[in-house]
């Protein structure tokens, strides 16, 4: 486990991603951009395609690619949470991550222990409420609404929307019989055609450039990413 070294804590911690998936992917991605604001930390990963990756997604045989990703990032996620605690300081209490192939783009999303209570987490910004409005009516129709909803700016590019108590009976019926793993690319598929960006984007004002989501189905949990470039 390579110790970070004292200089720009997010150009380590950048370093430290783009070299782990180098050497176990055979190719990293050629910029990785991190946020840290707590309780986040956000990984932004561009032009990351492995070349067997690259045959799959030409293919269109996407499921494939996310299915091998999700068995290695499993095996990955406790690695990086060690390093991030030692090295940087920083307890990632769970971590969350998700593709946008076509793009060649991806997310890591870290979330620290913090007061569910402190309210401070989640700042106002404009259209905030209209923003978690149409979020869930997206929630509604992909499965239902959200008991709870919150969302922030990390930087003027990393918006993350935070809902709680989502999953409907039948699907955690479903991952109570081992579906989880089909679940969840279901999901994501079915969240992704729901959601209509140029809705999202007139509410932001913002030019929206890629969107990813997650969900940790025990904790009944999901977490959605929006990285937009700014007028």
């Amino acid at each position: 486990m390579r110790v970070l070294e004292k200089k720009s804590l997010n150009s380590e911690i950048a370093g430290y991603i783009g070299k782990l998936l180098r050497d176990n992917f055979g190719k990293g991605p050629t910029s990785v951009y991190v946020s840290i604001k707590k309780p986040f930390v956000s990984i932004y990963l561009k032009d990351f395609l492995a070349p067997i990756e690259r045959l799959l997604v030409g293919q269109k045989n996407f499921q494939k690619v996310e299915e091998t990703r999700d068995l290695m990032f499993e095996e990955l996620i406790p690695e990086i949470k060690a390093t991030l605690r030692i090295s940087a300081d920083l307890h990632i209490k769970n971590f969350y991550y998700d593709w946008s192939l076509e793009n060649k783009t991806g997310v890591l999303l870290g979330v620290m222990d913090h007061d569910e209570r402190n309210e401070q987490f989640y700042p106002e910004f404009p259209n905030k409420k209209m923003l978690e409005d149409e979020m869930i009516k997206v929630s509604e129709i992909a499965q239902k609404a959200p008991d709870h909803l919150n969302s922030m700016y990390l930087n003027n590019r990393t918006l993350v929307m935070e809902r709680k108590g989502i999953l409907t009976e039948l699907e955690k019926e479903l991952i109570r019989e081992g579906n989880k793993e089909q679940l969840l690319l279901s999901k994501r598929q079915l969240e992704k055609r729901l959601l209509d960006i140029k809705v999202f984007e007139s509410v932001l004002g913002v030019t929206i450039k890629d969107v990813f989501v997650d969900w940790d189905f025990y904790l009944d949990i999901s977490y959605l990413i929006f990285i937009v470039k700014p007028k």
